[in-house]
């Protein structure tokens, strides 16, 4: 099926051909003949690789040449921030929208196409931004995820809302792994397209000793090392390929990116320049190892790296330089990047409670299915590695030959189901109890059969709930949002969660800074840190001298949750106290990037806490607002009317404040001279700019990218 026969606009059209895409991959055809351009709703089930994006970006232009409005769902903030340079530059209007939860964006539907998470959407749809009512083609990514335990039941939601919104709502889901695909497609009255095609073929096997196993022949490998692991990549880059090495902890990946660094030995300029901007903006021995990695052409990936340094990963190993990552399962789950080879070397992983078990089909799919690069690789492959002839079998048995998972919905968790039945009172989708079971009856849980009954007891204990917890109203059968249950639900947080919080403010008269920080860490949106053996003593003997400043009863028994929580708000206080990162890392055995997503989490509950505070602790609302901006930039109190210049960080505000410049005034009295001398004259020069009016507008905070490895 050719590009040119079909409805496209002329510049899409113009933009595939200038791209060498003249023609449809067999998959894509189908979906054209199955009702693309049509308005039928679709679900496509093919390969990894197989352009499903395509697909999508075809139909979302056909949409908008017939006045629609197009939102592409996706499960991850970076594959968000992929698909919108990716949808960008071909003559639509292209939004993205990933942000602050207690926004409405209307600016975004000046858009064509809108680019966000499914918690993105879930929190518009909340706060009831207009635009969404106008959306006419739903794309969903990686649709499969459904079954998440922490997320599907929102994007479940959000699905359910939107055909309820929305008459007539075109829905287009993605997925490259779905054991039953048919029973999702029949949800979504989807027309189902199956494929198995994809524009590379892909081999799976397994490694023994010095050989590949695959189903009809094997391979051998030379014996370049002591490690089979390390050997499989050497053959591949001595081909010409690329490799991914899955492996099952942070530890492992970062262990493995050292062995594979002293096996290629690499060098070329564009590498030492990866490497020198990865040494020259690290703070942690992390850092500094990722930077000795990728000087010679390998490097690990997992969420403990601060963001710059994953994209440096990323553009590293797309323009092929980078020749292998060795990373968490993290890096499978939806960002393209291809390789030839694909090695799953830990095929188990450690579940508390449960030691180590072994991985989904879906997960090893997901990861295999980055195998080969379409244009660049004749072939790929993706290789379990065994210890024995009889785990060759048990492989193929367990993962290559056998079936995805099905799917399952999740929305019949309690603690789940309490956030979006309060968000379904508060924005009118359903004013008494039997239109909120008459809701959930649009589910997927319900489509898939699941017992109508277990469901009508799990939403009657979450509404006695909310009328306990004073969020609703129940007058004579109608259910109605109080001011405090709008607020929770625009907010974006889990009720259960304000309940903590409201009840630990209201009466508390004095405010202080690890009892608020504790609070927040002891709700179930926070995450929390693992504790060692080794944190036990440094939590009692804080506990020996501040147990008083907690907002929080301690449990007569500790406990697990309480530990987790106070180790969180430990590494939180160091962080507003301005401890260095490298230190934080190393006390609280983090990376930077864990310390950016528990910063992160935490100061929307801060900012959350503010809010609350305004109706039932206005004497709480000052500190609490002043913690939300420490706790952004990681900064004590008294450098806060610093940072709020762009530019100056929590490194360069206490240079300026040991410096005794510690307010816009002094630093309009100490001139750009002074200032220059402490910070750079650039730098300076930037600072005056704002202060002279040209550089924005005073009082506004700092970006908040720039409070991590970036910390001028």
């Amino acid at each position: 099926m050719e590009i040119a026969d079909l409805p496209l606009p002329a510049q899409l059209a113009a933009s595939y051909t200038d791209h060498g895409i003249r023609e449809l991959y067999p998959p894509q055809a189908a979906c054209v003949e199955a009702g693309l351009f049509s308005g039928k709703n679709l679900l496509i089930a093919i390969p990894t690789a197989s352009g499903k994006t395509l697909v999508a970006e075809m139909a979302m232009h056909h949409q908008v040449a017939n006045g629609g409005k197009c939102l592409y769902i996706v499960p991850l903030r970076a594959l968000a921030s992929e698909k919108f340079e990716e949808f960008s530059g071909k003559g639509l209007r292209v939004g993205i929208a990933t942000g602050d939860f207690d926004r409405r964006d209307e600016y975004l539907g000046r858009n064509d196409i809108i680019v966000a998470t499914s918690e993105k959407v879930d929190s518009l749809l909340r706060n009831q931004t207009p635009w969404l009512s106008e959306i006419s083609l739903l794309v969903i990514d990686e649709v499969h995820l459904i079954d998440d335990p922490s997320r599907g039941a929102t994007l479940e939601m959000v699905i359910t809302k939107l055909r309820h919104k929305n008459e007539g709502l075109q829905i287009i889901a993605l997925s490259a792994t779905i054991g039953n695909p048919g029973d999702l497609a029949g949800w979504l009255d989807a027309e189902l397209v199956e494929s198995d095609w994809r524009p590379v073929e892909l081999r799976e096997g397994a490694f023994l000793l010095d050989t590949i196993h695959f189903t009809d022949s094997i391979r051998r490998i030379e014996r370049r090392s002591k490690h089979e692991d390390l050997d499989l990549v050497l053959d591949t880059v001595a081909e010409g390929g690329q490799c991914l090495v899955f492996v099952s902890s942070r530890k492992n990946a970062e262990a493995f990116a050292k062995r594979a660094a002293s096996g290629l030995k690499l060098s070329n300029p564009i590498l030492a320049g990866y490497a020198d901007w990865i040494r020259s903006n690290a703070t942690t021995d992390m850092g500094r190892t990722l930077a000795a990695c990728v000087g010679m052409g390998a490097a690990f990936h997992h969420a403990g790296l601060p963001r710059e340094e994953r994209q440096i990963v990323e553009q590293g190993f797309r323009e092929g330089q980078i020749k292998v990552i060795a990373s968490t399962p993290t890096l499978a789950a939806g960002l393209n990047l291809p390789a030839r080879r694909v090695i799953i070397r830990d095929y188990l992983r450690f579940n508390a409670g449960e030691g180590m078990v072994p991985i989904p089909v879906r997960e090893y799919r997901q990861m295999a299915g980055r195998a080969g690069r379409p244009h660049l690789d004749p072939y790929g492959e993706a290789i379990l590695i065994a210890k024995s002839d009889d785990m060759v079998d048990e492989l193929f048995d367990c993962y290559i030959e056998a079936p995805p998972e099905d799917v399952r919905s999740r929305c019949a968790d309690e603690a789940i189901l309490c956030t979006h039945v309060l968000s379904l009172i508060a924005t009118g989708f359903a004013r008494e109890r039997n239109e909120v079971l008459g809701f959930m009856d649009g589910t997927f849980y319900a489509n898939q059969g699941e017992n109508p009954l277990a469901l009508k007891r799990v939403v009657d204990r979450v509404l006695d709930f909310l009328l306990e917890a004073e969020m609703i109203t129940d007058v004579g059968g109608w259910l109605e949002a109080t001011e405090y249950g709008s607020l929770v639900s625009r907010l974006y947080i889990d009720p259960r969660s304000a309940e903590l919080i409201v009840t630990a403010m209201t009466g508390r008269k004095e405010y202080t800074e690890i009892g608020l920080l504790h609070l927040l860490c002891s709700t179930p949106d926070m995450s929390t840190l693992y504790v060692r053996q080794k944190d036990i003593y440094l939590l009692d003997r804080f506990l020996a001298d501040h147990q008083d400043e907690l907002w929080l009863e301690i449990p007569w028994d500790g406990g697990e949750g309480f530990d987790r929580s106070l180790k969180t708000a430990l590494l939180l206080a160091d962080w507003v106290n301005e401890t260095g990162e490298d230190t934080i890392c190393e006390r609280y055995n983090v990376g930077p990037g864990d310390i950016h997503g528990m910063v992160e989490s935490v100061t929307w509950l801060v900012h959350a806490a503010q809010r609350l505070a305004g109706l039932f602790a206005p004497h709480l609302l000052h500190p609490i607002e002043e913690m939300e901006l420490r706790v952004q930039h990681g900064v004590r109190r008294e450098v806060l009317p610093l940072i709020r210049l762009r530019g100056i960080g929590r490194v360069r505000a206490r240079r300026l404040f040991n410096n005794g410049i510690d307010s816009i005034e002094a630093l309009r009295a100490a001139g750009p001279e002074r200032v220059g001398n402490i910070l750079g004259s650039g730098i300076a020069a930037r600072i005056f700019e704002q202060l002279d009016g040209g550089g924005g507008e005073i009082g506004e905070p700092a970006e908040t990218q720039s409070t991590l490895s970036r910390f001028g």
